[in-house]
């Protein structure tokens, strides 16, 4: 038995909606038109009709109708990414927050307000800094490979005895007034102002790879 629904868009007070079939009367369902202006026509502007090889029943078929009208909470779209739990570190204001010793692995924090929060000795390998605020960031003693820093604000932080092998600091990415003692940056892109910023200020052997700072840095 064949099931036609008729879906007709129009001004008037009319059903909007109906379910029939060839052997009983027809069902009429009143949905609203969000946003239609009456005054605008009285004529029917669009109409689809379609059959079903199977009966459904009218409250089965608001359900379906329902379900596509579902929105999701655009920030839910910005997860951690990392092992930080289901709580959102992208573009988060996340002052003073507390990530000493964590294991932080990939975790995205892009965009983010980090001032003063303390990674020390966190495991942040991959994680992503991109654009974010670091000032007066403890990232002492951090693993820090493969992280990104570009465009990140790292003026102040402590990096002391961090290893940033691998590490991207591309763009405008700044270490001006940093500790920097002990901190390993073999394979980390400077602009040469910055390496020569670094170099200045560069003292210290990476107790994890056993490297010198200066070395890692090419400093004459």
């Amino acid at each position: 038995m064949a099931l036609v629904l008729n879906v007709s868009l129009c001004s008037t007070s009319k059903p909007l909606l109906s379910l029939s079939n060839s052997n009983s009367k027809p069902t009429v369902l009143h949905l609203p038109l969000l946003g239609f202006n009456a005054k605008q026509s009285r004529q029917p502007f669009q109409k689809l009709a379609f059959s079903l090889g199977e009966t459904v029943s009218g409250a089965t078929l608001v359900a379906l109708l329902s379900a596509s009208f579902v929105f999701v909470d655009p920030a839910l779209a910005f997860k951690g990414g990392g092992p930080y739990g289901q709580e959102v570190t992208r573009g988060q204001d996340l002052t003073g927050k507390n990530f000493s010793g964590q294991t932080l692995i990939k975790q995205d924090f892009k965009t983010s307000i980090l001032r003063q929060a303390n990674f020390k000795g966190a495991k942040l390998i991959g994680a992503s800094f991109f654009d974010a605020d670091l000032t007066g960031a403890d990232l002492s003693d951090a693993d820090l490979r493969n992280a990104d820093f570009s465009l990140a604000n790292v003026t102040k932080a402590n990096l002391s005895n961090a290893n940033l092998e691998g590490a991207l600091a591309t763009g405008n990415t700044s270490f001006k007034g940093s500790n920097i003692t002990g901190a390993d940056f073999t394979d980390v892109p400077l602009r040469e102002d910055q390496r020569e910023y670094l170099c200045k200020v560069a003292d210290g052997v990476n107790p994890t790879t056993g490297n010198a700072t200066r070395d890692t840095l090419f400093c004459n």
